[in-house]
């Protein structure tokens, strides 16, 4: 009782601040005239970022001429008092506490700059790198709550320290030659865009509790190192920042950081438009990377980093212009919904999911899930049981939007239907439904996808709450993890077909096309053409059909069918990252803690053998060690038919 009234005090305050706020930025309430993002976004130019002179003139009226508030100063002590009394906002402090003896750990000598840089290594410089940004902006905030000036002899050293240093890159994303290190110049990435976030909420929120020196210091570097940076690439698409197309999280993790450091930080009107504009035409090049049915290509972790980051953008959007800039709907509200309700629709069975790509294999994901509370909100998504956030910003909304942070007290989480075709990219789930349900997840896609893996036709078998075999998932990031000699990046990695030992080939025409579906009764079947995924000119025709039979405890045929103008070899594989036993030239028994699964293979117009080897990857996300239970036909034909069929094993 004593918190509940506690939260209604604060519910109180807070309104009373908002109030205070909005007055003394001149953001009166009035009718609200949202801005037409279709009518905006037809008005682009096509070969530049930079907003056009026509959408300048439709932003200049749903945009206040006041730099971005991103909450009450320090300076309002009954609204940070309010956040002090809530469980989050002692929790916040508590931790800050715990943390504040801690010294900064950049600026990082140049030498482990470059080495981490040719080397790839992320182990020598990115964790030092993070945790000196995640104890700045924790000590930012609770200084905030606090106010007793604990803080900010660490908050100066920090700040100073991230200001001394020559690149605010992560070196393994600088150039060979390090040309932001030697200044030649300047661009934003995953991690100065954070930097850069970091450091507006110091000068912002903390007013002249810091020296005016320091804080001049700050508004030059964040005008440079963020601002300017973002800017002259969206008029011209230079060597940095080439994110500002793309279709991956890169580009709604640096923008929305872009976003919230120049709307908060620049003097200037005319920047602020420019760059709420520029995200504005630069997301739609984000948002084309999800299918209209909300398939996200880069899997589900990278769906929480790039879909989170990109509503926290639409929030800070949203309040900065009192709803007049809505990124929730965007253009196309009923992709933005399918977007953001994708982690249901991906999920197979028991919180598993395939790790397609560079993907997660479970909906259980660490980190933030600030992408699932915002679309519990605004797109009907299952409400969270819990609430994680890793960023300031996220925390800032929070503490601001209350009501939307309530958990659920249970799981809601509802009846999986038995198949789900995201038919835009090519990607089935065919759900069993017995009382160990026995299903497979299966992608067509093309390879040209985010975190492309060469792996047109792949799949991933789960038993109960285990995968059993197919897709074994993303390398780790670390030295090598991304060059093109990474077999686990390629086909050959992948349980796809082999024909005269040619990989899949790369680029978005090399692509699988579902040709047939059937979702009727106890059997799914999926039917796809994955020969364009290959350069074979001799190859005419090479189709994988997919079987459940969800009929006793399930049986899953994988068959592929190829016909050739002259003789071929032709070959396919197991994947798994389990343990197995080749039992006859026939059989093999994929077991692991607690189930079996038979796999029988045969074949019609070749002969064929087994050759099981490791996966010369040493470090997977998914553990390991992975192998691959090579099927080589014995020989040259021209055409043939090859079927593994998997069945739950019992001795």
């Amino acid at each position: 009782m004593e918190e509940r009234k506690r939260h209604i005090v604060y519910a109180l305050i807070l309104v009373l601040s908002l109030i205070i706020l909005n007055s003394c930025t001149g953001q009166e309430k009035t009718e609200v005239k949202k801005l037409d993002i279709k009518a905006y976004l037809d008005l682009a130019d096509k070969d530049t970022i930079y907003p056009t002179s026509k959408q300048i003139a439709m932003l200049k009226e749903v945009m206040p001429k006041e730099a971005f508030q991103p909450a009450p100063k320090i300076s309002n002590r009954a609204y940070w008092k309010g956040i002090a009394e809530t469980t989050s906002g002692k929790e916040y402090l508590a931790k800050a506490l715990e943390l504040l003896e801690r010294k900064p750990e950049v600026p990082i000598t140049d030498s482990i700059y470059r080495l981490a840089n040719k080397d790839g290594n992320r182990g020598i410089y990115k964790p030092r790198y993070y945790r000196t940004m995640d104890r700045l902006e924790r000590f930012i905030l609770a200084e905030c709550i606090e106010n007793k000036g604990r803080f900010l002899p660490q908050i100066e050293t920090y700040s100073k320290a991230i200001m001394s240093m020559k690149s605010w890159l992560h070196p393994n994303h600088d150039d060979e030659n390090n040309g932001v290190l030697e200044g030649r110049r300047v661009s934003i990435d995953l991690g100065a865009r954070k930097f850069g976030g970091v450091l507006a909420l110091a000068e912002n929120l903390l007013e002249d509790k810091l020296p005016k020196s320091l804080r001049d210091d700050i508004h030059v570097q964040l005008q440079k190192r963020i601002t300017d940076s973002y800017l002259k690439s969206t008029k011209y698409l230079d060597e940095n920042n080439k994110w500002i197309k793309s279709t991956s999280n890169w580009n709604s993790v640096c923008t929305s950081g872009t976003v919230l450091t120049t709307i908060t930080s620049s003097e200037s009107y005319e920047k602020r438009l420019a760059t709420v504009g520029s995200a504005l035409n630069s997301m739609t090049y984000y948002l084309s990377g999800f299918g209209d049915d909300g398939y996200c290509s880069e899997g589900l972790g990278y769906w929480g980093y790039g879909f989170g980051h990109y509503l926290y953008l639409a929030q800070i959007l949203y309040d900065y212009t009192d709803g007049r800039i809505d990124l929730f709907t965007f253009n196309n509200a009923e992709k933005m919904k399918n977007v953001g309700n994708f982690p249901e629709g991906f999920e197979i069975q028991k919180k598993v999911c395939s790790p397609f790509s560079d993907g997660v294999s479970s909906i259980s994901r660490k980190g933030s899930n600030f992408a699932d509370v915002l679309s519990a909100e605004y797109y009907g998504a299952i409400t969270p049981t819990e609430i994680r956030m890793e960023e300031a910003a996220e925390q800032l909304i929070a503490w601001q939007n209350p009501e939307m942070f309530q958990v659920a007290d249970t799981s809601n989480t509802s009846q999986l239907p038995d198949h789900t075709y995201f038919n835009d990219f090519g990607m089935v789930i065919s759900r069993g439904k017995q009382e160990v349900p026995f299903s497979i997840a299966v992608k067509a896609g093309h390879n040209a996808e985010n975190h492309n893996h060469s792996d047109v036709g792949t799949y991933s078998l789960v038993l109960n709450d285990e995968i059993i075999a197919g897709d074994i998932g993303a390398p780790s990031y670390r030295a090598g993890s991304f060059s093109p000699d990474n077999k686990a990046r390629s086909s050959w990695g992948h349980p796809v077909p082999m024909v005269n030992n040619t990989l899949q080939s790369n680029g978005i025409e090399f692509k699988g096309i579902i040709t047939e579906t059937d979702f009727s009764g106890k059997i799914d079947k999926v039917v796809m053409d994955i020969l364009p995924a290959y350069e074979l000119p001799t190859l005419q025709t090479l189709e994988r059909t997919v079987t459940n039979d969800k009929s006793g405890k399930g049986t899953i045929t994988i068959e592929d069918h190829f016909i050739a103008t002259e003789p071929v070899s032709f070959g396919s594989a197991i994947m798994t990252l389990n343990a197995y036993e080749i039992i006859d030239e026939n059989t093999v028994i994929l077991t692991t803690e607690h189930q079996k699964v038979k796999a029988e293979i045969t074949s019609e117009g070749f002969e064929f053998r087994i050759k099981d080897e490791l996966v010369p990857v040493k470090h997977l996300r998914e553990g390991g060690p992975a192998y691959k239970i090579g099927i080589e036909a014995k020989n040259l034909t021209e055409e043939g038919i090859l079927r593994i069929i998997y069945t739950p094993f019992e001795e």
